[in-house]
């Protein structure tokens, strides 16, 4: 086996977003583009003779880049990779196992909920010891070696077979193929009280519904739910990963996971529906005809958590993404821990986490987590809810709906428009910002601007400064409206508009999100001109 050293020239494209490097796997596959990536990332942190660990969500070009992978990390001097059978790991269970064996780090593979196969998507991002998403100075070091690279090395050498748990020998560098699934379970026992929620699924009185969407939760669904948990066969749809996902778009909304939203919505529905993502970080959970927001989803944990096994002793405090509603800052408030709001991103809640300022974190895009790893978890949010289900012996409806008795309801949406032109889409977001100081005290209708701002986000561990994170526009009762750009896709730009309008009477808590929101929605798109800049008459999707 010989190490090669082979020139290369930089991309000028390569600066990982917030959930890392993501392009379409054309662009992957281009000659040099992720050895490029990949020799920055070791040039950059001094691997040698570390321990790293590798895997990815089996979408399309999954098993390549591994194997290109590891024949870099051998020939730049890796002292061992863990690798998920079959190529395969969770971004949740990479965290677990970075953590459990107190690797050095980890290059996770995947691009999320974005769609794969030939013409789809394809990311790596690379985490650190502590399991999570590397920092932003990490990031930026990656990619300013990006811009300077002329040569990686790589070894020589026939590829390892990944679909056998093993030992082998890579040049002087040990590779462990490991079963992704077991360490993962063993965690998740160590949290959630599984004899009772096997009781629950075993009664005869109780049915469950968990859409893997063809991505990589469908192992470590089949594995929980239906032979850990006793849940009969069938109970895990679509849980055969597929590298293009079946054609779907693994996205637990309530567009993209719409075989699961027909069940639940159908006749003689399940008690309880959930989907995960194309990774596994994110979820959506459904109860009988009954729809229950990631803002709403986040609070409930937090109001519940005593009551799971794991977080029965308190929660040291709670933090939400800057769009995520203020639901749970209220249950907050009424538990005496702080709760902290940070720009969008998993990363930003790592620091907050390592330093056990918070313990439940939660994004408005479908994610939630805790201390337990520090990545968003998918089928953690899952088990959460269902034992919270098992112990209170009620309906998911009904748990929200006495949820916002005590605390009141946080009408909320997300509208999304997808894939518009970018450079009308930042036309349209410096044309906010620079409404943005004349804005406060504008009355709209009912509606009086109390504050609007570009949010900044300062750290309270670290004191590092992150600025333009969302535009906001808060008004006088406590209802918002936020504007963002999102990183996430790889065909032009993403506007989310999010809604957000808080309501205290009970009896008005039945009223339809989007007529709720009604007005809200009209002075958006008077500020933004949304239509005007976008050219769409509605949004690609409303959450």
């Amino acid at each position: 086996m010989n190490i090669k050293t082979i020139s290369t020239t930089p991309f000028n494209d390569q600066k990982p977003g917030t959930s890392g490097l993501r392009k379409s796997v054309k662009v992957f596959q281009s000659p040099h583009y992720l050895e490029n990536f990949v020799q920055s990332i070791f040039d950059t942190l001094q691997c040698e003779n570390k321990t790293l660990v590798v895997g990815g969500d089996g979408r399309y070009y999954n098993r390549q880049a591994i194997q290109t992978i590891l024949k870099m990390a051998a020939a730049n001097g890796v002292g061992r990779m863990l690798v998920g059978q079959g190529g395969i790991l969770s971004t949740p269970a990479a965290s677990c196992v970075i953590r459990e064996n107190q690797a050095f780090g980890g290059i996770v593979l995947s691009a999320s909920h974005n769609p794969g196969g030939p013409d789809g998507d394809f990311g790596i991002k690379y985490n650190v010891t502590n399991g999570g998403p590397a920092p932003e100075k990490i990031t930026d070091a990656i990619y300013d070696r990006t811009k300077t690279i002329d040569s990686y090395k790589i070894l020589e050498a026939a590829d390892l077979d990944l679909d056998r748990p093993g030992s082998f020998k890579l040049a002087m560098m040990d590779v462990e193929v490991i079963d992704p699934v077991v360490p993962y379970i063993k965690l998740m026992e160590s949290l959630f009280d599984f004899d009772r929620i096997k009781d629950l699924l075993t009664s005869g009185k109780f049915r469950m519904c968990m859409d893997s969407l063809h991505a990589v939760t469908g192992s470590y669904a089949h594995a929980i739910f239906e032979q850990r948990l006793g849940a009969p066969a069938g109970t895990v749809q679509n849980g055969i990963p597929l590298e293009d996902f079946g054609g779907g778009h693994p996205d637990p909304n309530l567009v993209y996971a719409h075989d699961l939203v027909e069940v639940l919505y159908g006749e003689n529905a399940p008690d309880f529906g959930a989907a995960s993502d194309g990774d596994g970080d994110r979820n959506m959970i459904l109860g009988r005809h009954f729809f229950v927001t990631p803002s709403d989803s986040l609070a409930v944990l937090t109001a519940n958590a005593h009551l799971v096994p794991g977080y029965k002793d308190g929660l040291a405090g709670v933090a939400r993404s800057m769009p995520t509603s203020a639901a749970c800052d209220r249950v907050a408030e009424k538990l005496g821990i702080d709760c902290y709001e940070t720009p969008t991103g998993w990363k930003f809640f790592g620091n907050l986490l390592d330093a056990n300022k918070a313990t439940l974190c939660g994004e408005e895009s479908f994610g939630t987590g805790s201390n337990h790893v520090r990545e968003k978890d998918g089928l953690w949010a899952v088990l959460f809810w269902l034992n919270i289900l098992a112990v209170r012996g009620e309906s998911v409806e009904q748990i929200v709906r006495t949820h916002w008795q005590t605390y009141g309801r946080n009408f909320y949406s997300r509208h999304d428009y997808e894939e518009v032109d970018a450079a009308r889409a930042n036309e349209m977001v410096e044309r906010l910002r620079s409404l943005l100081p004349n804005l406060k005290g504008q009355q709209f209708g009912n509606y009086q601007v109390a504050y609007s701002d570009d949010f900044s986000y300062t750290d309270p561990v670290d004191g590092s400064v992150s600025q333009k994170q969302g535009i906001r526009i808060g008004f006088t009762d406590g209802s918002r409206i936020v504007f963002r750009l999102s990183g996430t896709g790889t065909k032009g730009a993403t506007l989310r508009l999010y809604l957000e309008s808080y309501e205290p009477d009970a009896s008005k808590h039945d009223r339809d999100t989007q007529e709720a929101l009604a007005p809200l929605i009209a002075i958006g798109e008077e500020i933004a001109q949304i239509r005007k800049f976008t050219d769409r008459e509605a949004p690609t999707v409303i959450t």
